[in-house]
């Protein structure tokens, strides 16, 4: 997570209004949701992306170091620091998982498997749900999204073997992403790490993971499809100061809810920027699959109050 402002700039968000806040809160949605278009767009393999990408998002704690100095101890280094090497991991596999089924049907279902492997975690490590109306929310919200995600795998029927094979591949990279998205996400919740603190050591963190990804590719990065993905840096760094700065503003149910928003726009761009080819009978699948995501992320965001 990353932030801009001290806790004591936050006191003079007060007076925004709430439709200020309620368009803030569509930023990350925004910015997340068109981030794998733009990413796809200028190319390069998921080497490249990753590298690219937390190039960006150093350089951008770098300057959010020095406007707005962190309290750093050992232990925030330290767990900010595996935070973000997860990270690096889970975003490898998702640019890996696209250039293998694509964005309109990776989106969706990283959207899903994320949002329901953190609930689980929320419930197992963090004895979330306390009340049997936060049960029965959630447990709904988890079975929209299952649904949600079948829906949106769906493939055609009589599918040739090479076709399956390669959404089997898919899946199993988006498993992979999910796995270190929410370990990312977990980590720093356990230790109560302050994403205003996390910025920098995180972010070191994400660029020597992605370092280590690459392995002996690594010398082979230093092209024009490393400096376009900086741009995705930025944006991955804007859409978590906005997730913050909503979540003040509206609460975490509300901000959390409309960033899930964004899978609509990375799925709708696959088809229609990116030109990825859907039957009939398919988008409408996908796009029931993506409202079906969108409200147990909805549903998900209520039960943390």
């Amino acid at each position: 997570m990353l932030a801009l402002l001290s806790l004591e700039s936050w006191q003079s968000l007060k007076g925004v209004g709430i439709l200020t806040g309620l368009l803030i809160s569509l930023i990350p949605a925004l910015l997340w949701g068109t981030l794998p278009l733009v990413s796809a767009k200028v190319g390069g393999t998921p080497h490249h992306q990753v590298f690219g990408m937390t190039i960006g998002a150093l350089l951008f704690s770098v300057a959010v170091f020095f406007i707005v100095p962190p309290e750093l101890n050992a232990t925030v280094v330290v767990v900010s620091f595996i935070s973000g090497l997860c990270w690096a991991f889970g975003q490898f596999y998702q640019f890996a998982a696209m250039k293998a089924i694509g964005v309109s049907k990776t989106m969706p279902l990283s959207t899903g498997m994320q949002l329901a492997g953190a609930a689980v975690c929320g419930i197992v490590i963090f004895h979330e749900w306390d009340t049997a109306f936060r049960m029965i929310l959630g447990l709904t919200a988890l079975v929209l999204i299952v649904i949600g995600v079948l829906f949106t795998s769906k493939e055609k029927r009589n599918s040739p073997d090479q076709k399956t094979n390669t959404m089997v591949k898919g899946i199993f990279l988006i498993v992979l992403s999910t796995l270190g998205y929410v370990s990312y996400i977990v980590i720093l919740r356990s230790f109560q790490i302050d994403g205003w603190s996390a910025i920098f050591p995180q972010s070191i963190g994400m660029i020597l993971g992605a370092v280590v990804m690459s392995g002996k590719r690594v010398k082979s990065l230093y092209n024009r499809h490393t400096a376009y993905n900086i741009v995705s840096g930025f944006m991955w760094a804007g859409g978590n100061i906005s997730l913050l700065i909503a979540t003040k503003l509206e609460g975490i149910a509300i901000s959390f809810s409309m960033s899930q928003i964004g899978t609509v726009l990375s799925t709708l761009g696959g088809i229609f920027i990116l030109g990825e080819k859907k039957t009939k009978n398919q988008m409408v699948l996908l796009m029931i699959g993506c409202i079906l995501i969108i409200l147990g992320g909805v549903l998900l965001g209520f039960t943390k109050g």
